[in-house]
């Protein structure tokens, strides 16, 4: 069972997911129903989780251009449209949250991102995730 936190990073890596697979990352989304959930599924939602949820999501989508350009400067071997559309959107909310969640130390913000991705992607994405946090939280905290 995940906690609030992880539960919440879910469904935003899965919303953004959606959104970018349909070309809508737009700052305008409708977030009153998470995409691929119903209202009832909502209404079994924590508050938190939720709050938290359109939090990563509105983040991520209002700092868009500056979260690529942070991706494509850390993933050195591999253009930000060759990442595949979980591994971005991972990256993606990831990097928000290290730059705006300081009450939420780096290495949790990694580490839940490497199981994200363990969960929701391919078997070497987590190994790839890792190195370009890693690399990016060494040059934040310098």
């Amino acid at each position: 069972m995940l906690n609030g936190r992880s539960l919440a990073r879910q469904i935003a890596v899965s919303t953004l997911y959606s959104l970018d697979f349909n070309n809508n990352l737009t700052k305008d989304v409708d977030l009153s129903v998470f995409p691929g959930m119903s209202e009832e599924e909502m209404a079994e939602l924590d508050d938190d989780v939720v709050i938290f949820a359109r939090y990563l999501i509105q983040g991520t989508l209002e700092n868009l251009e500056h979260l690529d350009k942070l991706i494509s400067t850390y993933s050195i071997n591999r253009s930000i449209e060759k990442i595949n559309i979980v591994d971005r959107n991972i990256l993606r909310i990831s990097f928000f949250q290290i730059e705006n969640l300081k009450d939420t130390h780096p290495t949790i913000i990694i580490d839940q991102a490497v199981k994200l991705s363990q969960s929701l992607s391919n078997d070497v994405s987590y190994k790839f995730i890792n190195g370009v946090l890693d690399t990016f939280v060494k040059d934040f905290a310098s």
